[in-house]
């Protein structure tokens, strides 16, 4: 056990209709602070989006969490938010939101390498 680590994650769901509160999950958000390890891996099902909504354009959802990968890089072109430090980039990635693309609460967890964790969540809870 001694060489696991924790890691925190959230879901990430299109909620295309928000009044209606119906949502599918798109991807997955994983932070460990020991690993120093900040990462997202998504899909946008077009037919699936298709099923939810017929008035949604998949384009600029696609921007949007685009957007959110390169906060998680850190990149310079992730705006104020991805100049953040890496827990404070994460904390905000996986705040409670209003709109078309959410966050589940977050979950805790163990694990010994964060990118294989996240192949595994997003594998169990994306595809």
């Amino acid at each position: 056990m001694q060489d696991k680590f924790t890691f925190e994650y959230a879901i990430i769901r299109i909620v295309p209709k928000v009044e209606r509160e119906e949502f599918f999950n798109v991807g997955v958000i994983l932070f460990s602070k020991k690993k120093k390890f900040l990462g997202i891996k998504y899909h946008v099902d077009e037919n699936k989006l298709k099923a939810f909504s017929d008035e949604l354009d998949i384009n600029p959802l696609n921007d949007y969490l685009n957007a959110w990968e390169l906060i998680c890089i850190g990149e310079p072109s992730g705006g104020v938010i991805g100049k953040l430090e890496m827990s404070d980039r994460f904390r905000w990635l996986a705040s409670c939101r209003s709109t078309i693309i959410q966050s589940s609460k977050t979950h805790p967890g163990l694990c010994d390498d964060p990118q294989k964790e996240l192949e595994h969540i997003f594998q169990k809870y994306v595809l």
